[in-house]
């Protein structure tokens, strides 16, 4: 087998892989209401899915087919919703992290899901961890390649 059959086995297993593994990163993150699961896990799932496309790909190539060099402000964006959901509790005098609707009221739902507070911060949660491994992978490689940003 020669090295250009695996590259291209490893490239076709990649982007096959991707979708389920977003998929099921997704699943983590709405699952964590249920059972085990959280925003933290769900993005750092999401992230392994994106970096086998840095690996296989490269990151040019990443860049250009998965729009991945727009993701790291999505960390900045993460950041910011995850402090917004920490801190608003304060300006109505109540501890940080306060979440809505307080226990024992009722909540809105979407099908089984539950819209609270708790899911806006695992959602910037998951946010902010993919953004900030998928800037540290193109940080890297932008190292590795000799390109001085």
């Amino acid at each position: 087998m020669s090295d250009s059959s695996v590259t291209v086995l490893t490239q076709m297993t990649a982007r096959l892989l991707l979708a389920p593994i977003l998929v099921i990163s997704v699943a983590v993150l709405v699952n964590g209401y249920a059972s085990v699961g959280d925003g933290f896990s769900a993005g750092v799932i999401a992230s392994l899915g994106l970096l086998l496309q840095y690996v296989s790909f490269g990151r040019e190539r990443s860049d250009r087919l998965l729009r991945l060099r727009l993701v790291p402000a999505a960390a900045f964006a993460g950041l910011l919703g995850a402090l917004a959901v920490a801190l608003v509790p304060l300006l109505r005098g109540e501890p940080i992290l306060t979440h809505w609707p307080p226990p024992g009221s009722d909540a809105i739902y979407v099908g089984s899901l539950e819209l609270i507070t708790a899911v806006a911060f695992d959602v910037t949660v998951y946010v902010l961890v993919v953004g900030c491994v998928v800037g540290f992978a193109r940080a890297i490689a932008r190292a590795g390649e000799g390109v001085a940003r």
